[in-house]
């Protein structure tokens, strides 16, 4: 396996990627996955709403058709995990050329990449020697559900998270949370007041973290990223609606006081938080990699593993469409429905 160790440069700097037409491997897979599962020795669901985990299948080994079935796949799934995998040592050209496929790979502002390798690689190291994980994360919660990058204009879609060393034992897992079915768990005229809104996503919270813990040595690669996408998005290859609002990134609702603003987001950022029956969480060892479509799912890390111990991975973002917003007047008739139910109740 590469393993390439953390690298920081407070003076480097990346271009963003700029617009682009994003042409969905999901569109041209063949439903019934005769590719993706030519190998496959078992399927396990890791939940019911969130997570399959595919033995005996080799991301290398992959057709371009075995591709366009992983991209659907992973959009119905949420995330797909692939154990013992070559993938991770195969060289940063071909891990580029792969993952590429589903779409130019974002360039991180503040994250490190591997010394002497490409910017698109982010390196996810925490160890006794690299305690900067540790040092952001200190006396607050580190469950925090986000989408990776979510102010870009055209934010991730699949995303490849590859672990290279594990902490010993349990810990360090990845929690993976359905946004569909956040959205759906929502009363369906609550659901019809949050379509039609948009929100502001930004960098600069972060990036001011970034400062803060480490001063002259902060890496500012690229300057504050802000777009505004809708609150509910549509999956371009599924069409489910889904939640787009994380509490990393979504700064307020446009047109909305300030004061509404943040009601509206804390309610929905803790219904997302609570929302264990709709996630999953992902247990590593090394040669693990885990896919998910960031257009319909949110994650967390835990960091629940002893201070010290060493777990070292590393993460590809192809960026994909710019959010498609789910309208209001798709009215599914669930809204007449459920004031049908109330009706009766006070009969």
């Amino acid at each position: 396996m590469i393993a390439s160790l953390a690298h920081y440069d407070p003076l480097e700097k990346v271009e963003e990627v700029g617009p682009f037409e994003h042409d969905d491997p999901g569109h041209r897979a063949d439903p019934t996955l005769p590719n993706l599962l030519a190998t496959a020795t078992n399927v396990v669901e890791l939940s019911p709403h969130c997570g399959s985990e595919l033995q005996g299948v080799q991301l290398t080994d992959l057709s371009n058709e075995g591709l366009d079935e992983l991209a659907l796949f992973t959009a119905q799934r949420g995330c797909v995990v692939l154990r013992e995998q070559k993938y991770l040592g195969i060289g940063f050209e071909e891990q580029k050329r792969i993952a590429s496929y589903f779409g130019p790979l974002h360039k991180h502002g503040w994250m490190p990449h591997p010394q002497n390798g490409p910017v698109e690689f982010v390196i996810v190291y925490d160890s006794r020697e690299d305690l900067r994980i540790r040092k952001s994360w200190a006396r607050k919660s580190p469950i925090q559900f986000h989408v990776d990058q979510s102010p870009e204009s055209q934010p991730p879609g699949m995303t490849f998270f590859c672990m290279l060393e594990s902490p010993q034992g349990s810990g360090g897992d990845t929690i993976i949370s359905n946004m569909h079915q956040a959205f759906m768990r929502l009363s369906p005229s609550f659901r019809k007041r949050l379509e039609g809104l948009n929100a502001i996503h930004t960098t600069a919270n972060p990036i001011m973290r970034e400062i803060r813990d480490n001063g002259n040595l902060a890496v500012l690669r690229r300057p504050i990223t802000k777009s505004i996408h809708p609150v509910v998005t549509v999956h371009p290859v599924t069409g489910q609606k889904a939640l787009f609002v994380n509490s990393s990134y979504t700064q307020s609702i446009v047109g909305w006081d300030e004061e509404e603003s943040d009601y509206m987001l804390k309610f929905l950022f803790d219904h997302i938080n609570r929302g264990q029956d709709f996630a999953c969480r992902v247990r590593y060892e090394p040669g693990t990699i885990v896919l998910w479509d960031q257009r319909i799912t949110q994650h967390s890390q835990t960091l629940d593993y002893a201070p010290g111990d060493r777990r070292h991975a590393f993460r590809l973002t192809p960026l994909a469409n710019k959010p498609i917003p789910s309208l209001v007047e798709d009215d599914d008739g669930e809204c007449a429905k459920d004031e049908g139910r109330v009706l009766l109740s006070l009969c």
